[in-house]
């Protein structure tokens, strides 16, 4: 089974902001807190993503790449609005953070993921990391499709 091992952050300040970022949107066929089903389009590339139940910052995860046109079908077929967002790849001591910068109703929230090989797994903290909110699902994607961050 896929596993996903990923701590959350927010971000402060603008130092995170390099390179060119690729938008997303993507929406959730079932947002149940057992099992999300998502489709993503991320620039040029389309993908399903099965994601089960999160257990501290652990939850098993399998990801499929789609055809273009179905993924474009399917996203009207989703719950709730979009997320779309902006996602940037960086690489800070050897790991790699991928920062998403969020439009629409969650804008301004700019947050930042980290996958790692155990939960407990030793990183170098970037100086843009701000709070870790790995363990409050108000910033699952999942989540934010419903209840927005200009919301809270």
């Amino acid at each position: 089974m896929a596993l996903e091992i990923e701590r959350k952050f927010l971000v402060v300040g603008e130092a995170w902001r390099q390179g060119t970022g690729v938008r997303y949107a993507q929406g959730y066929l079932n947002r149940d807190k057992q099992r999300t089903v998502r489709v993503r389009v991320a620039g040029e590339a389309a993908f399903l993503t099965i994601k089960g139940l999160t257990q501290g910052a652990t939850r098993a995860e399998f990801e499929y790449p789609l055809p273009m046109a179905d993924a474009l079908a399917l996203l009207p077929l989703c719950e709730g609005p979009l997320i779309e967002k902006t996602r940037y790849v960086l690489r800070v001591g050897g790991t790699t953070w991928e920062v998403d910068e969020f439009h629409g109703d969650n804008a301004p929230l700019v947050v930042a993921e980290v996958e790692l090989p155990s939960e407990d797994a030793a990183f170098e903290r970037p100086d843009w990391l701000g709070d870790e909110v790995t363990h409050d699902v108000r910033y699952f994607n999942a989540n934010l499709s419903v209840r927005p961050f200009s919301q809270w």
